[in-house]
């Protein structure tokens, strides 16, 4: 997201379709080249919780705790700097992509608000919870 090319947007809204409970000190993930990434309706993607804060291509992503994997409602835009909320809790803010697993999904990688990063499981989160990417701010 570049604020001062970047108008208003609507929110990406989506279920969660299987909740993960897992961390890795040690994945390795890379950090896609792109700052926003668009999503079809039906889509599913991985969600990730890290406490890295690189936004550079290429950067690794090794401490990570899987959050789930959610299904898109609509078509949308998720740039980076994006807010994801579960419920009423703000989880954190959108930091990249890792592409490892494409076609099949993107890895959305969120920089967690609080200490290390916790897995859903370790969140409490529960199939069929809606999530909600608010716009936000790139990170500085």
């Amino acid at each position: 997201m570049n604020p001062d090319e970047d108008g208003a947007k609507r929110a990406v809204r989506a279920t969660l379709v299987k909740v993960l409970t897992h961390s890795r000190t040690d994945r390795g993930m890379r950090l896609e080249p792109f700052a926003s990434r668009c999503v079809r309706a039906g889509e599913v993607h991985e969600l990730v919780a890290t406490d890295h804060t690189e936004t550079a291509a290429g950067a690794r992503i090794d401490r990570v705790a899987f959050l789930g994997f959610a299904e898109i409602g609509a078509a949308g835009v998720l740039d980076r700097g994006d807010e994801l909320w579960i419920g009423d809790r703000r989880i954190g803010v959108l930091l990249g992509f890792d592409g490892c697993h494409l076609p099949n999904h993107y890895n959305v990688l969120v920089r967690a608000d609080q200490g290390p990063p916790r897995s859903g499981g370790g969140l409490g989160l529960a199939p069929e919870e809606r999530l909600v990417f608010r716009q936000g701010r790139p990170p500085r």
